[in-house]
């Protein structure tokens, strides 16, 4: 078929005739499907059941290095447990403080410590006039929900697919004292699944800020997230490149194993520098006497290392696989040639992001829902809540079935097409 753009009036008008008829056999069906977050699958959640098991009253409760893991102490981890996500990461232990057993919370507790207490000595943000930070958009929600939960005022940077555009963030940092931030998912972004180039990571790593306490928040969240075997995206270490670059102190990165283990009882870390760790030790004495070791080292028994962790990814590859492709396969189908919406094809991470229409997403996201299938808020992708082209749709095929995923694939598509027709009806 045309792109619609060049279809006349008359023909847009009997499509979308056809494609109401088809909108209300589906509204018929009562589906009732959630396409709305990054949620493993229960098949994904049973590939690790077996961890149950790894550690029983038998077993010698000890660390490495002689910590008996079931008491008080040992503030930043069990030194195996800390090899392991340190792999994860591709950076070295010493870089490494384990948290709890989600990363969303350091997240939270490291900009809302930076807002308090200040970093490195500096100024508390607290104190300041203004705070501002960077959010490459399209970008993750919980991200912006943490700035705009503190006050912190955040400024959209257009999100290339070699990652953020370098040019718009140096502007920024390199200039203006209040900018204190940027958030970043470097590896399969959220949602975009793009990943970062290496020009990229060097220049973010050869920053030169205005303000001293300046950091890149790096949420390496889909690190070993890998959806094929065979294209597997790789990007530089930030810890080692800012450190090449002359500042080491300028990034924390984060990672878990929320989508590798059990979503909720996983193992969360942050990597960074030497200097940074006995800064948030300060506070973390104040907050914690330690964090879950047993679970620490049921998650090293399992997973061992790096080969097992990629081995055990592979395993969430061959059941994720196929939702992506069922809406890939869909997306192509049915609008491919019609100038209608854009999408890439990622190599993994969990999303898949549409650009439909100016001015479409929240009809559409409206039109889905309304015949029962639920997207991601129109606009959770942009701070505030504000994509300023109301064209951004982040589609999460990983916890219904393939086949489910089919469905309500075909459901969106019908959406997008006749909130498209209104579109261009009205521009008419």
């Amino acid at each position: 078929m045309k792109p619609y753009k060049d279809l006349t009036k008359e023909k847009l008008l009997a499509l979308k005739k056809d494609l109401e008829a088809e909108y209300k056999e589906a509204q018929g069906k009562g589906l009732k499907l959630d396409m709305s977050r990054g949620k493993p699958g229960i098949s994904q959640l049973d590939l690790s059941l077996p961890m149950l098991n790894i550690l029983t009253s038998e077993d010698k409760m000890t660390a490495s290095d002689g910590q008996d893991i079931r008491n008080y102490g040992v503030l930043d981890g069990i030194p195996e447990a800390k090899q392991l996500m340190a792999e994860m990461m591709d950076t070295t232990p010493d870089h490494v403080v384990v948290f709890g057993n989600a990363s969303l919370s350091i997240m939270y507790d490291t900009v809302s410590r930076a807002m308090l207490k200040g970093l490195l000595g500096e100024t508390p943000w607290c104190k300041l006039d203004n705070v501002k930070f960077l959010c490459p958009v399209p970008g993750y929600d919980r991200h912006f929900a943490i700035t705009e939960s503190l006050g912190i005022e955040m400024i959209n940077i257009p999100l290339n697919d070699d990652g953020p555009d370098m040019d718009e963030v140096e502007k920024y940092v390199n200039t203006d004292q209040a900018v204190k931030g940027i958030w970043c998912v470097p590896k399969y972004a959220n949602p975009t699944g793009i990943s970062y180039s290496d020009e990229v990571v060097r220049r973010m790593a050869n920053l030169k800020p205005a303000a001293k306490d300046f950091r890149i928040y790096w949420d390496n969240a889909y690190a070993i997230h890998h959806l094929y075997v065979d294209k597997k995206d790789e990007i530089l270490d930030i810890i080692s490149e800012c450190e090449k670059a002359g500042n080491p102190d300028m990034v924390f990165e984060f990672a878990s194993t929320s989508k590798v283990s059990f979503s909720g009882a996983g193992v969360a870390a942050m990597a960074t520098s030497k200097a940074n760790i006995e800064d948030l030790k300060k506070t973390m004495t104040i907050q914690t006497i330690g964090y879950d070791k047993i679970n620490q080292l049921r998650h090293v028994k399992f997973f061992n290392n790096k080969e097992g962790l990629d081995a055990h990814m592979m395993r969430h590859a061959a059941l994720m696989r196929p939702k992506f492709e069922a809406v890939l396969d869909v997306l192509n189908k049915e609008l491919g040639g019609l100038e209608i919406g854009s999408w890439i094809r990622p190599h993994g991470g969990y999303f898949i992001s549409f650009n439909a229409l100016e001015g479409c997403a929240k009809a559409i996201v409206e039109k889905c829902k309304e015949a029962g299938v639920v997207m991601t808020a129109a606009g959770a992708t942009y701070p505030y809540g504000k994509d300023p082209m109301d064209s951004n749709i982040r589609i999460a095929p990983s916890f219904p079935t393939p086949e489910e995923m089919r469905e309500a694939a075909e459901l969106f598509v019908l959406c997008v097409k006749l909130v498209s027709i209104d579109k261009l009806l009205e521009q008419m």
